[in-house]
């Protein structure tokens, strides 16, 4: 089956300071599930000072998936990148960086490079067609589920 990769991007922004915003977003737990719907479980391992190993656990039809997610830490930059090592988006990396707006505002950049197994070859239409889904698939857990998070548990 054919493989293609999707590039896509968007910025998000945040009503809180960026230092606040990349702590935050980089204090990795195993309550982050609760950012998402469904039984969704993690558990964090420490690899080095700036390599954490994510394992997610969901269950769609009842059943177990397991994800490791690889996540290196750049706190110079307020950046950090998520590369998952197995599960239905295997090899796939996301890029994030917590920009300041002044000093209550910030907003994330997110660069995402997805790799899909596909059924067929896509044609053009069709690889942006899935490129925008998964677009409109991040951004919008960003938009409505953790920036409001966030923002609500920073208090703004």
């Amino acid at each position: 089956m054919p493989v293609v990769s999707l590039r896509f991007q968007f910025r998000q922004p945040f009503q809180v300071p960026a230092p606040a915003a990349y702590a935050w977003c980089t204090d990795f737990g195993p309550g982050d599930g609760a950012l998402f719907p469904g039984d969704h479980r993690r558990s964090v391992r420490q690899v080095g000072p700036d390599t954490i190993l994510l394992t997610d656990t969901t269950f769609p039809g009842g059943k177990p998936l397991r994800i490791h997610r690889l996540v290196r830490l750049d706190p110079d930059q307020k950046a950090w990148t998520s590369t998952h090592l197995d599960g239905p988006y295997r090899h796939s990396q996301y890029w994030y960086r917590v920009v300041p707006d002044g000093p209550r505002a910030s907003h994330l950049e997110y660069t995402g490079l997805r790799v899909l197994t596909v059924p067929s070859t896509p044609t053009a239409r069709g690889l942006e067609r899935l490129r925008q889904m998964e677009l409109r698939d991040d951004s919008g857990e960003w938009r409505e589920r953790i920036a409001p998070a966030l923002e609500r548990d920073l208090g703004q």
